[in-house]
């Protein structure tokens, strides 16, 4: 069969979808069902293509490459697609809070997703939180939803004996879904009792309306000793999970939410928001806090920095949670949705 596949998000420094993406194909190169396949790869030579391309361009394209099914791992595909097409939706925050987002791109997410969740054959989404949001808001059936979990890049491998520093690390896009303002707050007040303790942010900063990270960096007081950079290579982001000692990733609203998993992999326990896919997704492997208040933030931090129990407590969950979470069973999957959708 050939299978045609939006590869936008491939492009450049991939993020998000395209580390989805990445993780599917990765797998699918050593899977024995895909080898009867053709994966075709179609993408602008931008970086990121329109929304024009995707509607106008790629409809030919996939027509071109006589390809049978189509795969949009991005939310959004083409409305007048010649063949069957799998969607990928991982959340819809755009509809249930509007407010995160500029105007012109939240109206064209609203109407283009809606739209392709809608002509799609299937749709696939990475939680039974998304899936119900989904169902709920954009009108999809559920049994037209396939749940599927995404695998978890292991960053280094989950050691005891690893010598760890006083850091605290994220690791994410800059949303304001992720309350990291709170964060950088909440790190200035243990950093006045933790003279040796240090913050590492590792996003791009995508907040709406703009947050001025660096001048709230500068108001705490202890500015040279938090580091944010919009984007870090591979082998910079294995070292920083394989020193970091806490994780914090405080989304009130996410589809999935890897990073904590990526830190779990390499045996650092995280703090993470109280929300049903924070639950659904770590379960007993995280240390929960209740709201996004900075006194509460650091107080978790700082457990987590010192109270070995409950450090071991996290990590020994680690194996049992993580195990849910694989690439080959991800693209496994994908790959019969693809193919039960083009028959």
């Amino acid at each position: 069969m050939r299978i045609a596949i939006d590869g936008r998000e491939l492009h450049g420094q991939p993020t998000g979808v395209g580390r989805f993406l990445e993780g599917v194909m990765t797998a699918w190169n050593d899977l024995p069902a895909a080898r009867s396949h053709e994966f075709i790869l179609l993408a602008p030579d931008a970086r990121r293509g329109s929304s024009a391309w995707e509607q106008l361009t790629l409809p030919r394209l996939v027509r071109d490459a006589r390809a049978e099914v189509v795969f949009a791992p991005g939310y959004t595909g083409p409305l007048r697609c010649p063949v069957p097409m799998v969607v990928a939706i991982y959340d819809v925050s755009f509809v249930a809070h509007p407010e995160w987002f500029p105007w012109r791109e939240g109206m064209r997410r609203r109407l283009l997703t809606r739209l392709s969740a809608s002509r799609a054959a299937r749709v696939v989404t990475t939680s039974e939180f998304s899936r119900d949001e989904i169902g709920r808001r954009l009108g999809i059936p559920h049994a037209k939803i396939e749940v599927i979990y995404p695998g978890v890049d292991r960053m280094q491998a989950l050691r005891a004996d690893v010598r760890r520093e006083p850091a605290v690390l994220y690791v994410g896009s800059l949303f304001a879904r992720r309350h990291v303002p709170e964060l950088v707050e909440a790190f200035g007040r243990l950093a006045r009792r933790r003279p040796d303790a240090r913050l590492e942010i590792v996003g791009d900063n995508r907040t709406t309306p703009r947050v001025d990270i660096d001048r709230l960096v500068d108001r705490t007081g202890v500015a040279d000793r938090i580091a944010v950079r919009s984007w870090v290579p591979d082998g910079v982001l294995a070292q920083l999970y394989g020193t970091a000692r806490v994780f914090v990733f405080l989304s009130e609203y996410e589809g999935f939410g890897l990073t904590p998993l990526e830190a779990l992999g390499a045996g650092v326990p995280s703090v993470v928001l109280d929300t049903p896919v924070a639950r659904e997704v770590y379960a007993d492997a995280a240390l929960y806090v209740a709201q996004p208040d900075p006194a509460l933030v650091a107080e978790a931090i700082e457990r987590l920095l010192d109270d070995d129990g409950e450090r071991a407590r996290i990590l020994d969950a680690a194996g049992r949670v993580l195990g849910r979470y694989s690439w080959r069973d991800c693209a496994t999957k994908i790959l019969d949705l693809l193919v039960s959708s083009a028959s």
